[in-house]
């Protein structure tokens, strides 16, 4: 298997509250995604086989397109999906900002109750890469800390909200 990135939070929200926060297009708009950009959904399929397609919008930027492929969705605990930039219809595109990032990231979200908080566990890995691609995923471990800690920041906040 390929290089894998693994990020773990807690989060002070009960176990449900997080689980409907990845379940449904009205609150995954709310948080997910890099900080600073909005959310608007296109498409959202929260089943196995289901499909999320989204467009990531930054003041004064273009929209950036991206796409989940659910693979496996084991209720409360469990999502697998494969994650891409797209393009408007869908499609897989590559990352508009370097052309060796893998088409798709295989990732695999935990979610754990411990003495009322919930524990998210994140790992992901490149999907069908090649040993270039492989590289690049590697290298980009910092950037996707920052990343997804920021997203996950939102989603704190999300979650306080409710």
């Amino acid at each position: 298997m390929s290089t894998i990135f693994t990020i773990t939070r807690s989060f002070a929200a009960p176990h449900d509250l997080v689980w409907k926060s990845w379940s449904a297009a009205d609150q995954m708009q709310t948080w997910w995604g890099p900080k600073g950009c909005t959310i608007e959904v296109r498409n959202f399929e929260f089943r196995p086989g289901g499909f999320f397609h989204y467009a990531m919008r930054f003041p004064g930027g273009d929209a950036m397109w991206g796409r989940f492929m659910y693979r496996e969705i084991a209720a409360p605990r469990r999502i697998v999906w494969l994650n891409s930039f797209s393009n408007e219809g869908g499609g897989i595109t590559r990352a508009p900002f370097d052309m060796a990032v893998p088409l798709e990231i295989h990732n695999d979200v935990t979610l754990t109750e411990q003495a009322g908080r919930t524990v998210l566990v994140l790992k992901s890995h490149p999907h069908g890469a090649t040993a270039e691609e492989e590289a690049v995923f590697r290298d980009m471990f910092a950037s996707m800390e920052q990343g997804f800690g920021g997203t996950f920041d939102q989603l704190d906040e999300h979650l306080a909200t409710l």
